[in-house]
């Protein structure tokens, strides 16, 4: 009779060696994404979890396993607009002028209004 007292030995005979195989893999590409978000100085966090479902009934015992990880969410730029009145999305300021849309008209003066 072989027994099983060791978890790691466990892990490694459940769902035939499988589940050790994506244990693996999943806590080393947690960490690359944990590495990549903290960059350089920074910090990250995240996890994985092996949660160990058991069920006994009539001296047997059956382990279902449930991997979980979190890992940091992608950083994604963000990008300015400006509302109109009428709540459309305009990539200029509604109350300035572009000043590369070219030569405005000058609004004419009177004469009356120049020789004052």
């Amino acid at each position: 009779m072989k027994l099983i007292r060791e978890p790691q030995a466990l892990i490694g005979l459940l769902e035939e060696g499988e589940l050790a195989e994506t244990m693996k893999r999943e806590l080393a590409e947690t960490l690359t994404a944990l590495n990549e978000a903290a960059g350089p100085k920074g910090k990250a966090n995240g996890h994985v979890t092996l949660k160990l479902n058991l069920k006994v009934e009539a001296g047997m015992v059956t382990i279902q396993s449930d991997l979980t990880s979190k890992r940091p969410k992608e950083e994604r730029r963000s990008t300015v607009f400006w509302v109109t009145e009428d709540g459309a999305l305009s990539t200029q300021h509604p109350r300035q002028h572009d000043m590369f849309e070219g030569p405005r008209a000058v609004p004419s003066r009177s004469q009356d209004a120049v020789g004052e």
